[in-house]
């Protein structure tokens, strides 16, 4: 097959969403498919455009496998709903007038968020004679409007319209589990739940392996070795309750724990003050993709905490990156969501209600006093990745998928029934 991607990174860009669809566009190429991609300029990091992509709006380059397409992203300030919105736009309007030009394709995959991709792939589709498959990583606006960052009635009812007319012109659209897929189902109705369906996001476990704790970036940091260290690693948005960890952090700060946060994002600068005078806290920037097996193994024990009714619109995937790292985890979300099905099914860790110090500091202060245990989930929850979510058997579901949906389309259905 012959395939167009849409979406909002690809490597070298460090977005946990562009390494994702790296992958998994190289696995499908792997499978002998031709993929022409249209992203973004680098940008994730410093959400500016890295040095050295600077200059020319659009860059195109030839692959092995086909071509990558890169176009500005207009970066903005998170904070500024407006200005992020009118960016992502920009983007997409962009994107599109790249995406819509080249030979015919059997399928157009498009990712959000952004949700402005959607309608943009739907557009690259028509042009090129494809169906669409869109992809949802969060669903959106939920995620914005249970954080606050979206109030206006307005706004919110014009981006829920935007949502379902990408869903219903799609041929079939892709979550990252049930609970997502209850989520949209509700909104398209059971005559069209067939066409959601439920592919997680994989885990590299060839890059990703259990390592010594005891790694160079520890040092580094100048973290005592005997102290347990508690990571989290990734975004550090409104969408995490972090306060929550700062708060448990200052509850322990006579024990001999190092809490790190490894990571960016807007609301960093609110935590670096919250935990001011704190010498257990360490804040650390993003590191280089490369590191990444050893910046999860520099924790002792992993944090995914995300905010109350967040956990139906959204599943953090740095949940399995942990797990292959084979560190135990504690994850305060949803009780009955996914990630807390996950650390359940694969005793892997524990979960607790979000947004509660006290359930999480419980939770921590168990594995703390148990090391063993801890351990032990750390191996089930590798066990438990290397048998459910390798990059090969993801990129073979979203094979069979695109099959299925270029032979509705070749039959004139268009979508899926």
């Amino acid at each position: 097959m012959r395939l167009a991607v849409l979406c909002p990174h690809f490597a070298p860009d460090l977005a946990p969403t562009g390494e994702v669809i790296t992958r998994l566009v190289h696995e499908l190429a792997a499978r002998g498919h031709r993929i022409d991609v249209v992203t973004a300029l680098p940008w994730y990091l410093h959400h500016d455009v890295e040095p050295g992509w600077r200059g020319r709006p659009v860059r195109r380059e030839r692959t092995d496998w086909g071509t990558i397409t890169r176009v500005h992203p207009f970066p903005t300030d998170k904070r500024s709903i407006p200005r992020r919105a009118l960016g992502f736009g920009a983007f997409s309007a962009l994107a599109g007038l790249a995406a819509a030009a080249g030979p015919r394709v059997d399928v157009v995959l498009a990712m959000s968020p952004p949700l402005t991709l959607g309608l943009t792939g739907w557009a690259a589709g028509l042009a090129r004679r494809a169906p669409l498959v869109f992809n949802v990583q969060d669903v959106f606006p939920d995620v914005a409007v249970e954080v606050g960052a979206l109030t206006n009635r307005r706004v919110i009812d014009a981006a829920r319209r935007l949502e379902l007319a990408t869903y219903t012109r799609s041929a079939a659209v892709t979550v990252l589990s049930e609970d997502l897929r209850d989520n949209l189902v509700a909104k398209v109705g059971p005559g069209r739940a067939h066409r959601i369906r439920v592919i997680p996001n994989f885990v590299d476990v060839d890059a990703v392996r259990p390592a010594d704790r005891m790694t160079p970036y520890r040092h580094e940091l100048v973290i005592p070795a005997h102290h347990t260290v508690v990571l989290y690693a990734g975004n550090m948005g409104f969408s995490q309750s972090l306060p929550s960890v700062v708060d448990v952090a200052r509850r322990l700060a006579d024990r001999p724990v190092t809490f790190l946060f490894n990571g960016g994002g807007s609301a960093r600068e609110a935590l670096v003050e919250a935990a001011s005078g704190l010498a257990n806290v360490v804040f650390a920037p993003y590191q280089p993709r490369e590191r990444l097996a050893e910046v999860l193994a520099t924790g002792d024990i992993h944090l995914v905490p995300l905010r109350a009714g967040l956990a139906r619109s959204s599943v953090p995937s740095k949940t399995y990156s942990i797990l292959a790292a084979g560190r135990p985890l504690v994850a305060a979300i949803d009780e009955g969501t996914e990630v807390a099905r996950v650390v359940t099914e694969a005793r892997a860790g524990l979960a607790v209600r979000p947004d509660d110090p006290t359930a999480l500091q419980e939770a921590l202060c168990s594995l703390l006093d148990d090391p063993s245990r801890a351990q032990a989930m750390g191996v089930r929850g590798r066990a438990w990745v290397e048998r459910w979510l390798s990059p090969a058997a993801v990129a073979e579901r979203y094979e069979e998928l695109f099959d299925e949906v270029r032979r509705a389309a070749r039959r004139g259905r268009g979508r899926l029934r």
